[in-house]
């Protein structure tokens, strides 16, 4: 603030004119100016270097940790078939977790400028630990329900699951997107890496241990432990001088959105403003014409002028942002980068229509439960390999990402011939099944990732945050849509009985006979 005062000496007996002219400089004035010398020194900095990519492999294990949790629960399907014999709880599982990790989406979209973005995260690892811990402890460990409890704790647990690993998903795209752009294509390799690592630890497992009960212990045990380890890396890879460097830039640059938005307001407060107060005096002291002056906090100089100080100050208080400004944001983002948000979407949606629903209930007498186990790891590992293949530098257009996408629903009828008619399907070879979920996983996984990295790079750095969170609410309504249509697959699997028939050599063979609900 700067102050000028003006006075002209009053002779006896007239009286003088005391002038104070004050000129305040907004607060936004001053965040500018700040802002303008952190890019200057900011600009002098050298770019740190990702030496032996560590950065690049947290980010990975980033990925791992938001979708190994819910793959834990899923992967099992021997153990889900046998505890809750001729049940929908696959399908029941994924709608669960797709409901509420929408509802996390949106949550989380609403808290992104309100909570810090390691403490969304941190909290999403706490929310998935838990139903991890507690399910193979409680549940799987000492029997402490019986089924009918069982089917409701697995899925409350798979819920809380979805809250938190949901917050941490869409928090980490906002992350990612503040690094360069390798990084987001290594947080979406990591989605795929969990998958394959829980279907290689459930194969192993099974093979190595015989024993379902103690096999399934093991199994979630080591899930739990990866978790773990995922955290651990996290708390220590966000302090890091690359992390810190680049999140920096992000935040302080320009704000091209709110620009965008407050761009009037911002010219007319930009200005000084000048408060002129004249006074009167003569011999006896001041005279004040309103009747709270005397209140005001004045000083009278050693010369007898006479100033006021009770300027008021410009109110620039702002602790919550309006809904309008937030709503207006993301519009100006979604403008930008729709052709990406459908396209992600759609894919996402033909996925979720097919897996893991119905694949998890693919039968066959030769393989028996062995089928969906080994279609579900094809379907990682296909899409593991599709996710590294977005690495690779090829710019695609937004539209043609979307025809891609819908080409992609070639998947629903194949996969429907592989189960229907229930008894006697129309493609009834297994080859079948591996083939297809092979193609749709490589689909799904170069695809689900090129949408989200390309996005990023259609705005301004400091609104990559937003674009990330924005593009993951699209990839969530794909999701949501996909399992509830899968529900309606469901019906092509259900006969009047389900035999299960499950040989690990040709010696051994186990056959089960499940009556249908």
């Amino acid at each position: 603030m700067y102050s000028e005062e003006w006075s002209r000496p009053g002779q006896r007996g007239e009286r003088g004119v005391i002038s104070n002219l004050t000129f305040s400089k907004l607060a936004d004035e001053d965040t500018r100016e700040r802002e303008s010398i952190h890019r200057t020194q900011a600009s002098e900095e050298p770019v740190p270097d990702d030496r032996y990519h560590g950065i690049y492999f947290a980010m990975l294990l980033a990925g791992v940790g938001f979708l190994l949790p819910y793959n834990s629960f899923i992967t099992d399907v021997d153990y889900l078939h046998r505890k809750f014999a001729g049940s929908s709880i696959v399908f029941d599982m994924s709608l669960t977790y797709i409901l509420v990790a929408l509802g996390a989406v949106i949550l989380n979209n609403a808290l992104v400028e309100r909570l810090s973005l390691h403490t969304r995260i941190s909290v999403g690892y706490l929310f998935a630990l838990g139903p991890l811990v507690f399910v193979s402890v409680f549940d799987v460990w000492l029997e402490l329900f019986n089924s009918r409890q069982s089917y409701a704790v697995t899925l409350a647990a798979v819920a809380i699951v979805a809250f938190g690993c949901t917050v941490q998903q869409s928090s980490f795209y906002g992350y990612t997107g503040m690094l360069p752009k390798r990084y987001t294509q290594g947080v979406m390799t990591g989605e795929s890496t969990a998958g394959v690592i829980v279907s290689l630890s459930r194969i192993f497992t099974k093979l190595l241990v015989e024993n379902e009960k103690n096999n399934t212990i093991v199994f979630f045990l080591f899930s739990v432990s990866m978790e773990t380890l995922c955290f651990l890396l996290h708390m220590l890879v966000r302090r890091t001088h690359f992390v810190r460097y680049h999140t920096n830039q992000a935040r302080h640059g320009d704000t091209w959105v709110k620009g965008q938005i407050a761009a009037p307001a911002q010219q007319q407060r930009s200005r000084y403003q000048i408060h002129r107060d004249i006074s009167t005096e003569d011999e006896d002291g001041p005279i004040s014409n309103a009747p709270g002056e005397a209140d005001a906090p004045n000083i009278i100089n050693s010369d007898g002028t006479y100033v006021r100080f009770d300027v008021p100050k410009p109110k620039t208080k702002r602790t919550w942002t309006s809904v309008k400004d937030v709503m207006l944001r993301r519009c100006a983002v979604a403008c930008v980068i729709w052709p990406y948000m459908l396209s992600i979407s759609v894919t996402y949606f033909i996925t979720l229509c097919l897996f893991p629903g119905l694949e998890s209930e693919l039968q066959n007498e030769t393989l028996g439960e062995w089928l969906p186990i080994l279609t579900m790891a094809l379907f990682n590992m296909a899409d593991f390999v599709g996710k590294i293949l977005a690495a690779c530098p090829y710019e695609w257009g937004g539209v043609q990402l979307l025809v891609c996408s819908c080409i992609r629903v070639l998947f629903l009828p194949l996969f429907v011939m592989c189960v229907s008619p229930a008894q006697h399907p129309l493609l009834a070879h297994p080859a079948w099944p591996c083939a297809l979920s092979l193609l749709l996983g490589i689909s799904n996984g170069y695809l689900g990732s090129v949408p989200m990295i390309q996005a990023a790079g259609k705005v301004p750095p400091q609104q990559r945050e937003l674009a990330g969170n924005t593009m993951t609410v699209s990839y969530m309504a794909g999701l949501m849509l996909g399992s509830a249509v899968s529900y309606s697959t469901f019906s092509l699997t259900s006969g009047s009985a389900h035999t299960r028939t499950l040989k690990l050599n040709s010696t051994l063979s186990l056959h089960s006979y499940t009556p249908a609900f």
